[in-house]
């Protein structure tokens, strides 16, 4: 396939990556108000429980606990003391994946990966002076109320996303579906974990105040250069209506051969009632441009990102290939960036499921196959990418490109540089 030079990347001519055919599930817009009341067995967690949590089980490598950690994945309420540790790994840009509150693979990998980082042994179980880490790391609140605004409610959902590609094509924007998937993206959490923490919640009513993960919350446009320095307390908190207005509008004459980029801008007017406290992580989404080289681990899935110095500076989980698309060998640079890119279908990629013969584009958004955002690489066709599953994100299989949450992309995407060197690691 011909590699296309970054402006035309935008337009995504050249992917072999998207998600395995039986990750590609229609997702219909259900009603918001009776998703808020899908609750899991037991009782409701409190924000005095996850805030306060603290660790008393036994050191690592004690099998006790060792077994106690295993079979907590088994328990369907998620776990105060892991919604804690997995918000301040998420903090500290050693990614979990979606923030559940259970134990699971994502969260071990990506507390031995911290561990090392702080000069611990590895250990995939928590144990005294990981956790003491992890709790001196940050002494804001994991867990904070947050108003849901008139923006949040009205939004522009989808539907549906169809979950064949052509019919994708149709939409105007891959838009969110509902407020409970737009809310658990952008505060980084699994749908579960945010009905969890809000049972009876009215998730498509202004005014409703729910409980949230206190992390830089998700934005789905091109980074502004002040997005730093919001103007005032409600910015960032107006994706789920500029979002899709955003997309439809600079996607009604879509070029994508020119490589057209769209970008969201922040309705900084609206959602004054929300509360401080959901706000005060957005500072730690400043564009850093501290990264200079990524290693993709295609046997553990996971990618790394190093400073100038060496210093593992993040840690994300990561969908890499499959037996029948793998991911790339060896060396690759980083050519560019695109948000909010425009997917592009040729015939000639022969996917399974797609029967066109034509060519055709998916517009942008969270849900488009490759996510809020490109990082195009220059072995041909191979980028890392967002995705419109989050929760499934190092569970199943890419074809060919490497796939991490569309937040965990973002926080990557912001703080690369061009010709950052990419190694992918074999063994």
């Amino acid at each position: 396939m011909a590699h296309l030079p970054l402006p035309s990347a935008v337009a995504l001519m050249a992917l072999v990556c998207l998600a395995t055919p039986a990750a590609l599930e229609a997702k219909p817009a259900g009603t918001t108000s009776s998703d808020a009341g899908k609750t899991t067995p037991g009782e409701a967690l409190t924000v005095e429980e996850i805030n306060g949590a603290t660790f008393t089980g036994s050191e690592s490598g004690d099998k006790a606990g060792d077994k106690k950690a295993r079979t907590s994945a088994k328990d369907k309420r998620p776990q105060p003391l892991l919604v804690k540790v997995q918000v301040l790994l998420d903090r500290a840009h050693f990614s979990p994946g979606a923030i559940d509150g259970r134990d699971g693979e994502n969260m071990r990998n990506a507390l031995s990966a911290y561990a090392v980082a702080q000069g611990l042994p590895a250990s995939q179980t928590l144990n005294q002076e990981l956790f003491d880490k992890l709790a001196a790391s940050s002494a804001d609140p994991v867990v904070v109320p947050y108003t849901i605004t008139e923006s949040d409610a009205a939004g522009t959902f989808a539907e549906k996303i169809p979950a064949k590609m052509e019919e994708q094509a149709d939409l105007e924007a891959m838009s969110y579906t509902n407020p409970r998937e737009m809310l658990a993206e952008r505060f980084h959490m699994s749908r579960d974990l945010l009905t969890a923490l809000n049972p009876d919640a009215a998730l498509d009513k202004a005014g409703t105040t729910i409980t949230v993960a206190a992390v830089p919350p998700l934005e789905t446009g091109k980074p502004a250069k002040d997005e730093a320095k919001p103007k005032n307390k409600s910015e960032g908190k107006s994706e789920g209506k500029s979002e899709g207005k955003s997309a439809s509008k600079s996607e009604d004459k879509p070029d994508a051969e020119k490589g057209t980029e769209t970008s969201k801008k922040d309705d900084a007017t609206k959602g004054e009632d929300a509360p401080k406290k959901a706000d005060t992580s957005k500072k730690d989404d400043t564009p850093k441009k501290d990264i200079v080289r990524v290693e993709v681990d295609k046997v553990t899935r996971h990618v790394r990102g190093f400073g100038e110095d060496g210093t593992l500076r993040a840690y994300y989980p990561a969908s890499i290939g499959s037996a029948e698309k793998p991911a790339p060998s060896g060396e690759a640079k980083v050519k560019g960036v695109a948000f909010a890119p425009v997917y592009t279908y040729n015939p000639k990629y022969a996917f399974k499921g797609v029967k066109t013969k034509k060519t055709f584009s998916i517009r942008p958004g969270p849900n488009n196959p490759v996510g809020i955002v490109w990082i195009d690489l220059s072995i041909p066709s191979y980028g890392i990418h967002g995705t419109p599953e989050p929760e499934k994100v190092g569970k199943t299989e890419s074809h060919g490109c490497i796939r991490l949450t569309n937040w965990d992309a973002r926080d990557l995407a912001t703080r690369i540089e061009r010709g950052a060197k990419v190694v992918f690691k074999d063994e």
